[in-house]
């Protein structure tokens, strides 16, 4: 078995597409849109044959409910990894990432978090 898509609710599809790509240099995969629906993906710049992000419109009422709570709580909605932590942070805030947590080490992993500014927190992770 392989995951294929993971899916993440978002406030508007245009603007999470604009902060995942321009921001955190992912690379938009699909865009199909059908009637209302719209099937928008992102993919590692790494890896563009791996697994898709599906940047998920957040308009039925427990997605909305769900994506506030998780974030109210802290808890993020998913997680990069990334090869340095301090170095990717340095290099998100300069772009004007927002960040909640700044790095800092939790047992065997390096972790930081940031706000996807479309209702969600996403940390960025790397095993010591």
């Amino acid at each position: 078995m392989k995951i294929v898509v993971a899916s993440i609710f978002v406030e508007d599809q245009e603007k999470a597409l604009k902060f995942y790509t321009e921001k955190l240099g992912l690379v938009k995969k699909r865009d199909v849109s059908h009637g209302q629906y719209r099937w928008l993906t992102v993919v590692s710049a790494d890896d563009q044959n791996g697994t898709e992000l599906l940047l998920e419109p957040n308009n039925n009422p427990a997605a909305k409910t769900y994506q506030k709570a998780i974030f109210e709580q802290g808890i993020p909605a998913t997680s990069f990894w990334v090869e340095n932590v301090k170095s990717e942070y340095e290099r998100l805030k300069s772009l004007g990432v927002m960040f909640t947590m700044e790095p800092a080490q939790m047992g065997p992993v390096t972790i930081a978090k940031l706000d996807d500014t479309c209702g969600n927190l996403i940390q960025i992770q790397k095993m010591n």
